[in-house]
C-alpha cells in the first residue's frame, strides 16, 4: 500500500508538472482579417502573416477625459457595446465584467473599454454614474462616448454585429467581450453573459500576459 502511495504521488506530480508546462507554453490565436508579406531573408524566401489591427479612435471617457487609440499603448484590454438604458443583456455583461475588473485593476498593464452605442442619451455625467453604480472608480474600466456612426464602424473591426432597430432607438449588439493584445490584434472573443466564458477570460488574460513575459525573457 505504501508503495502504490509513493507511485501515485509521483505520478500525480508528474502531471501537474506536465499541465504547468503546457499552460506556460500556451499561445492563444490571433482572430480576424490577414494578409501575407513574402520577403526573402538571407536567399531564402519566407512568408508573414499580417494581422489585422484595432484602428486609431477618439473617445471621451466617464470622467471627460479624451480616449485615443494611444492610452492603450503597451496595454493589454478588453472591450465590450451597451448603453446605459439596455434592459436585456447590458446588466449581465456588466457585472460578469466586474469580476475582469477585480482580478485586474491593481496589474497596471490591462484596462477595460466599453463603448455606448446611444451616445445621444449616455451623456458624460451619466456614464460616471453608471460607473459609481458599479463600484468602479480610476481609470482601468473606461466607458466611453463617441459618435455613433464611429461606433458602428469600429465595432465591424471588433467582429461584433451593432444595429439600431428603429429610429425609437432600440439597438441590437453582440455581448462579445473581445481581448485585445499590446499590437492591437483579437486575441478572443467570449460571451459577456456566461459566467463560464467570462472566467474562461480572466484566465485567457493571464496567459496573455505571460506571453510577453516570456518574450521579454527570451
Amino acid at each position: 500500500m505504501k508503495g502504490y502511495l509513493i507511485a501515485s504521488y509521483s505520478t500525480l506530480f508528474f502531471i501537474l508538472l506536465s499541465s504547468c508546462n503546457v499552460n506556460k507554453n500556451k499561445i492563444l490565436p490571433i482572430l480576424g482579417d490577414r494578409s501575407t508579406v513574402t520577403r526573402i531573408v538571407d536567399g531564402k524566401t519566407t512568408v508573414d502573416a499580417i494581422y489585422k489591427t484595432i484602428p486609431t479612435f477618439r473617445y471621451v471617457n466617464q470622467y471627460g477625459d479624451s480616449i485615443t487609440n494611444k492610452n492603450l499603448d503597451d496595454k493589454i484590454y478588453v472591450a465590450d457595446f451597451f448603453f446605459t438604458t439596455c434592459p436585456s443583456i447590458c446588466p449581465v455583461m456588466a457585472r460578469n465584467m466586474l469580476n475582469v475588473y477585480n482580478t485586474y485593476k491593481s496589474t497596471g498593464d490591462v484596462k477595460i473599454l466599453s463603448y455606448t452605442i446611444d451616445p445621444q442619451h449616455d451623456s458624460v455625467p451619466i456614464l460616471k454614474k453608471y460607473a459609481d453604480k458599479l463600484n468602479v472608480n480610476g481609470n482601468m474600466w473606461w466607458f466611453l462616448r463617441g459618435r455613433k456612426d464611429q461606433t458602428y464602424m469600429l465595432g465591424k473591426s471588433y467582429l461584433v454585429s451593432i444595429e439600431e432597430k428603429n429610429p425609437a432607438g432600440e439597438y441590437i449588439h453582440d455581448g462579445y467581450f473581445i481581448l485585445v493584445d499590446k499590437q492591437k490584434r483579437i486575441r478572443g472573443m467570449y460571451m459577456g453573459t456566461k459566467p463560464e466564458e467570462v472566467a474562461k477570460l480572466v484566465e485567457d488574460i493571464k496567459t496573455l500576459k505571460e506571453e510577453y513575459t516570456n518574450q521579454a525573457t527570451k
